[in-house]
């Protein structure tokens, strides 16, 4: 797990945010940002009747006129036009009936099905989404009904998310809801929207503590309501190998026994892994598997003596330490790792349909310099054999020997520490991208101010990671004003890992991820911060696109949604939370 074991000073409150400003000045916004001027009065909170309005990330452009709403009623119909709608207009009918107990029928408006006033409209056509993005989408809502468009499916599930958090909040429930007090409304409004970056992830490490299918998949969920398209599973680590390797068995029969702590272990076949990919492909997730190599790999060298230089294996890790283990890269075992290297990743790549393989690399403390560079030069050689691109930790970055293409995961600070840029660039230099991941603001396992227990009375968090993190914090930082030189196209996306440790079960997760996922997810997605506000060194979080009193608002509005999920979120202070 990428962490730092030294201590850090903590930071003085908007210290480091008053540095990542300063850097901002030569930042490259992305096409559309004439519409940012005016995204903080489209988004704010606002009242339609008596609906509360407000779509989280923050759309380019929302309009909620005063004019009647929308009302979902017994006889309305899902009409759905254009290659893959239907798809999309079933998953999130099937939703819908369930609460609402309304039979809502997809219809093909392909065959003449014209939409009446009663009815939502699945559109996907070309040139239906603001400058053509493949995950844009438009939406337009009032008394005539509703419509949901896009270039494509992808983009119309994206409107679907947010047509979903704009209708009542018990849309989300798992049973039969009374109706809303105003019935099934949703406030007449004019969306158009698309994101920001392309990759927008939640990491979920299932190494240190093992979460079932249904765990998984009830995440998936919850982070496509965000649009996060990405969810990046750490399979392996010290305490644990997760993931069904044929080739070699003991890799789960033996290191899959155990977690922190002692808790009991776990694994996913590959049924249950292929169970996830394509659940999270129906709401248009891509998995991105990692196995975290060379270090971190006590589990499977406890299944595998060959893999030690040794020959010796040594016992199932329970603990909390890292940095200790290393595959052996001594010639003696050079048949042995190779093997083990390239089985591994052949096989994860067969299950794995999206194009992204992460292979580790981060705090291999137990690894010589010269030892760790071969052992990255036969890992990344491996994993690239499969066709797919690799991922990294930042330190991989101290090899130049990567496949092209190669994408670093930085996972230092908002001020970066040591070497962590420079390890950083070197991924752009040689030609690949990057996903930012800074652990003092995005990592969602620190702990909140004041708050020493989670929802069952156990210590959740760390705070290693100069935490504790607060909501402002997670929301208050800008990814091309992080490491110097990094400009908007070489930064692939961002994303919240969430680590273990003191993490086992459902709701714990729920209550560290949200809604701190939330702020990352508005970063990932929505335009970003004004040129000027960064220029004159203002936190991104006064004026500009990101506007925190907008932000609380429409998480408040979420907020609800959670509730009616029945998510054990954290009701953190400053936001006027529905009781």
């Amino acid at each position: 797990m990428p962490r730092r074991t030294r201590n850090a000073a903590r930071r003085a409150p908007g210290a480091s945010r008053a540095a990542l400003v300063a850097r901002g000045v030569a930042i490259s916004l992305v096409t559309g940002l004439a519409l940012a001027a005016t995204l903080t009065a489209c988004t704010a909170p606002a009242k339609n009747g008596e609906a509360m309005t407000g779509i989280v990330p923050a759309p380019i452009s929302a309009d909620y006129p005063d004019r009647a709403p929308f009302t979902l009623e017994q006889n309305s119909r899902l009409v759905a036009k254009g290659e893959g709608a239907a798809a999309v207009a079933e998953t999130f009918g099937a939703l819908a009936r369930v609460s609402t107990g309304f039979g809502l029928p997809v219809v093909d408006g392909a065959d003449g099905a014209d939409a009446a006033a009663s009815d939502i409209a699945f559109v996907v056509a070309a040139g239906e989404a603001p400058d053509g993005a493949a995950e844009g989408y438009t939406l337009e809502s009032g008394s005539d009904g509703v419509r949901l468009a896009a270039d494509t499916p992808a983009g119309l599930f994206r409107a679907s998310q947010s047509l979903r958090q704009l209708l009542p909040a018990a849309i989300e429930r798992t049973d039969a809801a009374k109706p809303p007090a105003d019935g099934w409304t949703l406030p007449a409004a004019s969306v158009a929207d698309a994101p920001r970056f392309a990759y927008r992830g939640s990491m979920l490490d299932v190494a240190r503590h093992f979460f079932p299918v249904e765990d998984v998949l009830d995440h998936i969920d919850r982070i496509a309501l965000l649009k996060l398209n990405v969810l990046h599973l750490h399979l392996t680590d010290d305490q644990g190998w997760r993931i069904q390797i044929d080739s070699w068995p003991e890799l789960t029969a033996a290191g899959a026994t155990t977690s922190v702590g002692g808790d009991g272990g776990g694994f996913y076949t590959k049924d249950d892994y292929r169970r996830i990919v394509e659940y999270a492909a129906e709401r248009f997730v891509t998995v991105v598997p990692e196995v975290d190599l060379p270090g971190h790999t006590n589990a499977a060298l406890h299944a595998y003596p060959e893999l030690n230089c040794d020959g010796v294996a040594p016992k199932p890790y329970e603990g909390m330490e890292v940095g200790f283990s290393s595959l052996c890269a001594s010639p003696e075992r050079a048949e042995a790792t190779d093997r083990f290297l390239a089985d591994v990743t052949r096989e994860l790549a067969e299950m794995t349909p999206g194009p992204w393989l992460h292979v580790g690399g981060d705090e291999s403390l137990a690894t010589p310099q010269a030892d760790y560079l071969d052992l990255v030069r036969r890992i990344t050689a491996a994993g690239a054999a499969t066709g797919k691109t690799l991922i990294g930790w930042h330190e991989m970055g101290a090899s130049r020997e990567l496949p092209a293409g190669t994408v670093g995961q930085y996972w230092s600070y908002v001020e970066p520490q040591e070497d962590a840029a420079e390890l950083t660039t070197s991924f752009v230099e040689q030609g690949g991208s990057v996903i930012l991941s800074p652990a003092d603001v995005a990592y969602l396992d620190m702990k909140y101010p004041d708050d020493p227990d989670g929802p069952l009375g156990s210590k959740l968090g760390l705070t290693w990671a100069d935490g504790p993190t607060t909501l402002e914090e997670a929301y208050g930082w800008e990814p091309t004003a992080i490491v110097p030189g990094l400009a908007e196209a070489d930064i692939l996306g961002v994303e919240a890992p969430l680590w273990t440790e003191t993490i086992a079960a459902a709701p714990d997760l729920e209550y560290m991820v949200f809604p701190r996922i939330a702020a990352i997810a508005e970063i990932a997605w929505s335009p970003a911060p004004s040129a000027s506000a960064l220029a004159e060194g203002r936190p991104v979080t006064d004026g500009g696109a990101r506007d925190l009193d907008s932000f609380h608002g429409r998480l408040a509005s979420l907020g609800a949604h959670l509730d009616a999920l029945g998510v054990s979120y954290r009701k953190v202070g400053g936001v006027p939370w529905v009781d």
